[in-house]
C-alpha cells in the first residue's frame, strides 16, 4: 500500500531529542510501519500502558475504512458502488474524517476538496502512469466533483451504521489529504486514553505532540529545505510546539514533466489542473493533525500572499510558509515559534 497523501507530506522528522531505546530512564519508543510509510510513537514518561500490538491493531482497522489502496476497504467499496452503499463504522473512522473534511471544504471555499479523486486517477497520479488529459476531459469530470452536501451525494450517520447516497456512479471519495493526519489523531487518542501525557506521534511525517520531552522542554521538529534532490533531510529550520497537530505538503519532489514543464500533484479542484504557486511547502500547526494535514494542502494551492490573508480568518492555525521570492530565492514567512537545533 501506498502511502495517504497524493502530494509530499513526509517532511517532518523529530531532531536529537528523541529516545533511541524503550527504557524508563529514556522514555518508550515504537517504530512500524503503516499506509505505505512508516509510523514513530515516542511516550516520554516512566512507564508504559500499551502494547506496540494494539497500535498496529488500530491502524489495520483504520485501513479497512478509509484505505483507497486496499480494494476490499470501506471506501474502496463506496467508490465502487453505483448507487447506494451501506457499512459499519464501528470506530467512526469515516465518520469523523468526512465530518473534519465537510468542515475545511467550507471553510477553505472548496480548496480542500476529497471528491477530486477521479480527476487525480485521470492524471495517473495513482499508479503513476501520468499523462495531461484534455480539457473536454477535465470539464466532463469537474461536472460531478464538489463535496458540498446533497449536490452530488448524501450521507446518513446513524450510531456505528454509514448509509451513503451518490446521484453519479462516478462520484468516488478520496481523503489521502487528510486520512493519515486523521490516523495521527486516532494514534494519540489511544495514548491518551491509556493514560500519557507527554508524546509524540508521526506517520509519514504528519504528527501530533503533547506535552513535553524527557528534557521537560517541548518537543523539537525539523522542516525540509524544499528540493527535488534533497533525500537527505537538510533543515532549513526547526519548530518548538506542544499540545497540537502539525503536517506540511509540498509538490517540489512528487511531479512528473512533460515537454519540458512540471507538473505537480496537487491539483486545484476548481480547474482540475496541478496548482501554480510561489509556495513549496507549507506547515501548519492546528488543533489536531486532520486539520493541520488537510489545511497544509489548502496553504499550498492559496500561495503566500493569498495565504497570509486566509489566516487573518482563521487565527486558530499557524503556518510556516516556504517560497521563491523574485530573486529567486528561498524565503520563510511563519506565525510559528522557530528555535535553534538542539544540541
Amino acid at each position: 500500500m501506498r502511502n495517504y497523501s497524493v502530494i509530499i507530506s513526509g517532511l517532518l522528522f523529530l531532531l536529537s531529542c528523541a529516545p533511541q531505546n524503550s527504557s524508563p530512564e529514556k522514555g518508550f519508543k515504537f517504530s512500524g510501519h503503516t499506509q505505505g510509510t512508516t509510523y514513530t510513537i515516542i511516550v516520554a514518561e516512566d512507564s508504559i500502558h500499551f502494547q506496540q500490538s494494539e497500535i498496529d491493531e488500530l491502524l489495520a482497522a483504520f485501513d479497512t475504512i478509509l484505505s483507497t489502496y486496499i480494494p476490499e476497504s470501506e471506501i474502496s467499496k463506496l467508490n465502487a458502488s453505483e448507487a447506494n452503499y451501506a457499512f459499519k463504522d464501528t470506530h467512526s473512522f469515516f465518520k469523523n474524517c468526512y465530518t473534519i473534511s465537510q468542515e475545511v471544504y467550507t471553510n477553505s471555499n472548496g480548496l480542500f476538496d476529497p471528491s477530486v479523486y477521479p480527476l487525480v486517477k485521470e492524471w495517473g497520479f495513482f499508479d503513476k502512469s501520468e499523462h495531461i488529459p484534455d480539457q473536454q476531459v477535465i470539464d466532463s469530470i469537474l461536472s460531478f466533483t464538489g463535496f458540498e452536501h446533497t449536490k452530488h451525494h448524501s450521507v446518513l450517520f446513524d450510531a456505528d451504521s454509514v448509509k451513503f447516497t451518490k446521484k453519479d456512479p462516478r462520484f468516488k471519495l478520496d481523503f489521502n489529504g487528510i486520512a493519515q493526519g486523521y490516523s495521527v489523531d486516532v494514534i494519540a487518542g489511544f495514548i491518551e486514553n491509556r493514560g500519557h501525557h507527554n508524546y509524540y506521534v508521526e506517520i509519514g511525517g504528519e504528527l501530533r505532540v503533547k506535552g513535553v520531552n524527557r528534557e521537560g522542554k517541548k518537543w523539537f521538529v525539523g522542516i525540509d529545505t524544499p528540493s527535488e534532490e534533497n533525500e537527505a533531510h537538510s533543515i532549513i529550520t526547526t519548530v518548538s510546539i506542544t499540545d497540537c497537530g502539525m503536517a506540511t505538503s509540498g509538490n517540489y519532489r512528487n511531479f512528473f514533466e512533460k515537454d519540458g514543464k512540471k507538473y505537480g500533484h496537487t491539483l486545484h479542484p476548481a480547474t482540475g489542473k496541478p496548482i501554480a504557486t510561489d509556495v513549496l511547502s507549507a506547515t501548519v500547526v492546528a488543533e489536531n493533525a486532520a486539520l493541520a494535514d488537510a489545511y497544509a494542502t489548502v496553504f499550498l494551492i492559496l500561495g503566500k500572499e493569498r495565504g497570509i490573508q486566509f489566516l487573518e480568518n482563521n487565527k486558530n492555525l499557524k503556518v510556516l510558509l516556504i517560497y521563491v521570492d523574485s530573486d529567486d530565492q528561498l524565503k520563510i514567512y511563519t506565525t510559528i515559534d522557530q528555535t535553534e537545533q538542539p544540541a
